[in-house]
């Protein structure tokens, strides 16, 4: 039976001021009414329905996911004591999925993703189930055709059609985060995808495969898995999670296992990873300016200004900047400079402020 997997467990750090640790950007409504987490949530059915969806989240946010997804049991909302990447988040959840459905296919997304063709997500979501079920070592990913150079984006090299499928390939390689010319080139040749980060199999095949790759995490999670259900298992949790190895699922199972296939995905996404990304997916005004709240602007042109509070935010003369207004901090900074704001951040936190983080 089909499962829904959501990783829902990110800081966020990137949308600063607006996300914060204790409510990062899956749990907010970036984009429309509904919180990106919610919105997750809502594409899935009527495919794979609240009963059989489950959240992985870190342990400080699992109370707010449950009351944001109130008909997804909160026993299937469960908290990371730290975090590990997505190796130990996904072999997690197969462990809790394998002890209700043994024969469980998982389809695994990110919380804070935005994909606006629902219909199409679940089509291709569907094709994916199916190819896993005709072949139980299959793993399946998701490629979306890239629209330009993106740099921010992994990159799946299809190989051979299957032979199975329309818009289904076996995977050449993949290939990490490119520089400008590199990801022109990518998107040139029309043989690459950008790599979206969901995927579908079934949950016995990536134990199966953390077993031969990551034998030691393996041997955490079958630590973990004897204890499902057992008044130890919170315990057991706390202590053998934070000891896994910190690694994607990329690089612990798909570089690595030899059935690994990727379907063209016919679904809008974007991954809306940083402030700049929102002038992609929501509207804008004639002057390219993306506002939200009171905002008035003057001769400016391509900036993302956002006022969270009951107060005015006024642009004049200005372009391409990021100009955020929260009731405790502001921020200001030029749209493209991301790495400029992961690193304040960071000053932010070794100057003692972890109040505004």
């Amino acid at each position: 039976m089909l499962h829904a997997v959501i990783m829902a467990g990110g800081s966020g750090t990137r949308f600063w001021p607006q996300s914060r640790r204790s409510l990062p950007k899956q749990l907010q409504p970036l984009v429309g009414t509904r919180t990106l987490l919610q919105q997750t949530a809502d594409r899935l059915e009527p495919l794979v329905p609240a009963e059989r969806t489950w959240v992985v989240t870190n342990a400080g946010l699992a109370e707010e996911t449950r009351r944001q997804l109130p008909a997804v049991p909160a026993t299937q909302v469960f908290g990371e004591p730290r975090g590990r990447n997505t190796a130990p988040c996904i072999g997690l959840a197969a462990i809790r999925l394998l002890a209700v459905d043994p024969e469980a296919v998982m389809l695994v997304l990110p919380a804070d993703h935005v994909i606006t063709t629902s219909e199409a997500f679940r089509a291709s979501a569907e094709t994916a189930a199916e190819l896993v079920l005709a072949n139980p070592r299959r793993l399946v990913l998701f490629g979306i055709s890239p629209s330009h150079a993106a740099t921010g984006f992994g990159y799946i090299q299809q190989g051979e059609p299957l032979d199975d499928i329309e818009n289904g390939y076996h995977v050449a390689s993949f290939r990490e985060k490119p520089d400008a010319t590199t990801a022109s080139g990518y998107v040139e040749s029309g043989d690459f995808f950008w790599n979206c980060g969901i995927f579908a199999w079934r949950a016995d095949q990536v134990l199966a495969l953390l077993e031969e790759y990551e034998p030691e995490m393996h041997q955490q999670l079958t630590l973990l898995r004897e204890q499902i259900g057992q008044e130890t298992y919170e315990e057991t949790l706390a202590t053998e999670f934070p000891r896994m190895t910190s690694i994607s699922i990329d690089h612990a199972v798909l570089e690595r296992a030899p059935d690994v296939c990727v379907l063209a995905a016919p679904f809008e996404w974007d991954d809306v990873g940083r402030w700049e990304a929102l002038a992609r997916v929501i509207e804008t005004d004639e002057e390219g300016n993306s506002k939200l709240g009171s905002v008035v602007t003057l001769d400016a042109g391509n900036c993302i200004v956002r006022s969270t509070a009951d107060h005015l935010v006024a642009v004049v003369g200005v372009d391409e900047l990021v100009i955020v207004h929260t009731p405790d901090a502001t921020l200001v900074a030029r749209a493209d400079d991301e790495e400029g704001l992961r690193r304040l951040v960071q000053v932010i936190e070794e100057q003692g402020l972890d109040e505004y983080l």
